[in-house]
């Protein structure tokens, strides 16, 4: 069985179907083998992606490009469901833009910890579009909104201080899509810290 704990963090998109029937979508960062065949999923026991996987045993993980789509998910800000197509049989939808997708099953779990470990199969796979390479404003984003979503692990401080250093990134490298999730990831931190915390951050 594979080492999962070895293996590379894939920060992607999962959709589940909510027990209404409706898709469930969330950034979530896997750890997956390469060719992907398993992956290691570690969601809050608190999450609505653990409740539906708890459920109905099976999600899809996307590779996608969007950073605005993943700042989104991560911080909870994704008000309108992103265009949809149906998944395999039994399963949920996946994203119609995305790079590759894989529908997986949960093998295992372990809930003795906050985190719970969901060892998974891959059972299904399919390629949308070519990835549109590296770009440093993607990383950027994908970083904010990394801390973004754990503000109550990470002190103002830091925070403030990471995204100064990736709006000079953004600022240099980004297109459109870039500059419009880290926006929406600035806008997100000044309502949750404050004007006085963000003030700083956006001179």
């Amino acid at each position: 069985m594979t080492n999962f704990h070895n293996c590379a963090l894939l920060e992607g998109i999962v959709t589940t179907l909510n027990d209404d029937g409706s898709t469930h979508v969330a950034a979530m960062g896997p750890r997956v083998d390469w060719p992907v065949t398993g992956l290691l999923l570690r969601p809050y026991q608190t999450s609505m992606t653990f409740k539906n996987l708890c459920r109905t045993r099976r999600g899809i993980l996307h590779v996608t490009d969007d950073v605005l789509l993943m700042a989104r998910a991560a911080v909870g800000r994704l008000f309108e469901a992103p265009p949809m197509e149906f998944g395999p049989e039994g399963y949920p939808q996946r994203l119609a833009d995305c790079v590759r997708w894989y529908a997986f099953e949960v093998e295992k779990q372990d809930e003795t910890r906050d985190r719970t470990e969901m060892i998974c199969r891959v059972k299904d796979e399919g390629r949308v579009r070519d990835f549109f390479g590296f770009n440093r404003a993607r990383h950027a984003v994908i970083e904010a909104a990394i801390l973004a979503s754990r503000l109550h692990l990470i002190s103002v401080e830091t925070v403030l201080d990471h995204f100064e250093q990736y709006a000079t990134i953004v600022d240099k490298t980004a297109g459109p899509n870039e500059r419009q999730a880290f926006a929406e990831l600035q806008q997100y931190l000044s309502d949750r810290l404050g004007e006085q915390d963000t003030r700083t951050m956006m001179e």
